[in-house]
């Protein structure tokens, strides 16, 4: 016999086996896909954000010197990574939608990996205080709002978003928190 006919058959043989493992696939051997593991996985709770302090602590002719603090809590037993927060800083009585000053607490990585980021682990059931100094300078243009500042009658709006996902790289999204406090 010809040798090349049981090189074909064998050929066929195995694609034959190959081609009913595939079209069986995962009910092959009454092995049956466990669809309760993401019934089971807890549900990860937002995070908790609250104004902590916001103060003029030095304020001259030309300057001025704002600390604000943020107390952010963690409700969850599993760790958190707080990567940003972005903040925007409105004093009501001078004007509603003019932003006095921001800024950003943090920072968010930028590629696969990157050394040295600014960001915070939050451990489960723990908060952490996050504190920022704002400086405003006086350009003369706006004497009620300096007025304010002077006589520590301000009545502040702080809004923003916190960027969070679980402490594990490859588990979870990345998780946005929206606030909005008045004092």
């Amino acid at each position: 016999m010809n040798p090349k006919i049981f090189v074909g058959v064998a050929i066929a043989v195995l694609i034959a086996i190959l081609g009913g493992i595939l079209s069986m696939g995962p009910s092959m051997g009454g092995i049956e896909q466990d669809t309760t593991v993401n019934e089971i996985a807890p549900q990860v709770k937002p995070l908790e954000i609250e104004l902590d302090d916001i103060s003029v602590t030095k304020i001259s002719e030309r300057s001025a010197t704002i600390k604000i603090a943020f107390k952010i809590s963690n409700p969850n037993e599993r760790s958190m990574i707080v990567q940003t927060m972005d903040y925007q800083l409105f004093e009501t009585g001078y004007s509603e939608s003019e932003q006095i000053s921001g800024g950003q607490i943090g920072s968010r990585p930028e590629g696969m990996v990157e050394f040295g980021s600014n960001y915070y682990t939050l451990l489960g059931e723990n908060s952490i205080i996050l504190k920022d100094t704002i400086s405003l300078k006086n350009s003369g243009n706006t004497p009620e709002l300096w007025a304010a500042l002077e006589d520590n009658t301000t009545t502040w709006r702080v809004s923003g978003d916190v960027f969070y996902n679980l402490s594990s790289m490859t588990s979870g999204q990345e998780n946005e928190l929206h606030f909005d406090f008045t004092q």
